[in-house]
């Protein structure tokens, strides 16, 4: 492998549900109705864009779909700048092995730049990876490849059989699999349990990324 692309939320960060917090909040704050099933259709949608969330979320209303947005980042900012969001066990360790290993790590996020640098700020991680790459940098959000293929383009990947992705979500397993990345890993650590990444395509199940630097170095 040269590149791994890992996901954030639910792969290398704990988010400890203020997500989901931040985007009932959001709703609340520019009194869209709350739907009583949020959780089940939040789950269903985790790993794609939280602005695309919102618009499904919202039967298509794309004008408070922005609006939901812009008071989600802010939502989640808060909680960000209070310590709640944190790394996940083994996450530094796992990113600076592969890097070892002469990978080249991007992470991948659904959130906005503005979240994206908050997090890396909060973590410490602004030097321990090569690449920070979120939804508005690219025109389709996953489960389209668009996130996979510019991470292996920046990173220079001489094939999509060297690329590595690494998900907790059935979107993250699907962008990796759109995008014909040669490993596409599902970890046990976020959204989506061993019955919905089993049913998506994928070549391993890691209970965590922790588990990553080893499969990867032994070519499994």
């Amino acid at each position: 492998m040269e590149v791994a692309v890992l996901d954030m939320a639910g792969t290398t960060v704990a988010e400890n549900g203020v997500v989901e917090r931040s985007f009932r909040a959001a709703l609340e704050r520019v009194g869209a109705p709350v739907p009583a099933d949020l959780e089940q259709r939040f789950r269903r949608l985790r790993g794609g864009s939280k602005r695309d969330m919102f618009a499904a979320l919202l039967d298509g209303d794309r004008e408070t779909a922005a609006r939901a947005h812009a008071e989600f980042e802010k939502a989640l900012a808060e909680h960000v700048s209070s310590g709640t969001v944190t790394a996940l066990p083994h996450a530094t360790e796992t990113m600076r092995r592969l890097r070892a290993l002469g990978l080249g790590v991007a992470l991948v996020t659904g959130f906005g730049a503005d979240t994206r640098d908050l997090l890396l700020e909060s973590l410490g991680w602004t030097d321990v990876v090569d690449l920070v790459l979120c939804s508005s940098d690219v025109r389709r959000a996953r489960p389209c490849p668009d996130l996979v293929l510019t991470a292996a383009l920046e990173l220079s990947a001489t094939a999509m059989s060297r690329v590595a992705v690494v998900g907790d979500t059935v979107n993250d397993l699907l962008a990796g699999t759109n995008a014909g990345a040669g490993m596409v890993v599902g970890v046990l650590s976020g959204a989506h349990g061993v019955a919905e990444l089993g049913r998506a395509p994928h070549t391993h199940l890691l209970p965590t990324i922790g588990e990553l630097p080893e499969v990867i170095d032994g070519g499994a």
